[in-house]
């Protein structure tokens, strides 16, 4: 059997759902397919006990989708961004506060799991996207006309347009014959939460020193004490070394690393470790095809960058369809795509991986001389003022 949609998006990972959600709300046809279904419970296994920072850009973009009205209650608001270096002693520890630049936060801070959920609330709402978890992307056959999509439930989809969001390993991406460069830093990382004794004040924090960043994303209150989730970037046997250890050397393992920003850290989640690369597509369009989220970058976890990129893919996806209704998923369009999105993914990505090898670097000079950027970026009001604003995409 041969269905007709307007549009194919592989992937049902948060990139995905609101890839879906965006261009259901747009008016698009609209189907969204993922081999795995997805976790919408913290309880279940297989759940993804990881966070995602919305920033401002991203917000926005939520809301366009329809999403952010649900999500809102569940957010936690990251009005500072604290940077320190526990590398040199004593520590150097700057914050860069939001409000500087803005009357709103940097972003917003939701667990991953909780959003599949409003996720998938949101598409069962939309009559023209149609979702179908447990059915994948098997291969696909393009021409200048359109894509003829099969999918592993023997079903086949004919499609203006085909986006691939369906991670680093992207299918789409292999059958649209589209090559990548990655790089391997040897580092894996360790996602989990904790209770803290101190109040967190809506600040994210980095801690800095050898092996990677060390992440605290502030989260609601949890059993009645204030709670954040974390990041733990290091070597890849380091990491797994921790991962293991038993609860109370755990403990005593995280407070440490931690530098004390947040007082006596207590495990309050499972633990998650996963492989840490940078990756870029070669390009993030082909012929009727356009690359997204994971399938055309993956950069590590720090700054928030990785799935704000994701969005800033579609939001320029979405503009470009609306311009180019009658002709959905033309080479113009998708040329337009990559010219617009290309050059922007590889200067985040290297400076992404550029601020992961300062973090990395274990000698005593690295050391000092990461603490004297952390000051120089922070000291100087225009330099600060820009920095914050290039984060959040708006420079």
């Amino acid at each position: 059997m041969t269905e007709t949609k307007r549009i194919l998006i592989a992937g049902g990972g948060i990139a995905g759902l609101t890839a879906a959600a965006a261009f259901g709300a747009a008016g698009f046809d609209v189907i969204c397919v993922d081999p795995a279904p997805p976790v919408t419970d913290a309880a279940a296994g297989g759940a993804d006990l990881r966070t995602t920072a919305f920033l401002q850009p991203a917000r926005d973009f939520l809301a366009t989708a329809g999403l952010w009205e649900s999500l809102a209650p569940h957010a936690t608001p990251l009005q500072v961004m604290r940077i320190v270096d526990a590398g040199v002693q004593p520590p150097v520890s700057r914050d860069f506060n939001a409000a500087d630049i803005s009357g709103d936060p940097f972003g917003w801070n939701l667990p991953n799991w909780l959003l599949r959920r409003e996720m998938v609330g949101r598409l069962a709402a939309l009559e023209n996207v149609d979702f179908r978890p447990g059915t994948g992307f098997a291969g696909m056959l393009t021409r200048a006309t359109g894509a003829l999509v099969s999918l592993t439930d023997g079903t086949q989809v004919q499609a203006r347009l085909v986006i691939g969001a369906d991670g680093r390993d992207s299918a789409v991406r292999r059958a649209a014959g589209i090559g990548v460069t990655t790089t391997r830093s040897g580092q894996k990382a360790l996602a989990f939460a904790v209770t803290h004794t101190a109040p967190h004040d809506n600040v994210s924090t980095e801690v800095h020193a050898a092996g990677g960043p060390f992440t605290l994303v502030p989260l609601p209150d949890h059993a009645g004490k204030p709670c954040s989730s974390v990041v733990w970037m290091d070597h890849g046997p380091a990491t797994l070394a921790y991962a293991a250890l038993p609860e109370a050397d755990f403990n005593a393992a995280i407070t440490a690393r931690s530098a004390d920003v947040m007082g006596d850290l207590t495990l309050a989640s499972r633990r998650q470790t996963w492989p840490i690369i940078a990756r870029i597509a070669d390009r993030v369009a082909g012929e009727r095809v356009a690359l997204a989220a994971e399938a055309a970058h993956v950069v590590p976890p720090i700054g928030a960058q990785g799935l704000n990129m994701s969005l800033a893919d579609l939001a320029c996806l979405l503009d470009l369809a609306r311009a180019n209704w009658a002709e959905l998923g033309n080479q113009e369009m998708l040329d337009t795509y990559q010219r617009r999105r290309h050059p922007d993914i590889r200067l985040r990505v290297a400076g992404v991986n550029a601020l992961n090898r300062a973090s990395m670097a274990g000698n005593p000079l690295a050391h000092d001389l990461r603490a004297l950027g952390v000051k120089a970026l922070h000291d100087i009001a225009p330099i600060r003022r820009g920095l914050m604003k290039l984060g959040l995409g708006a420079a």
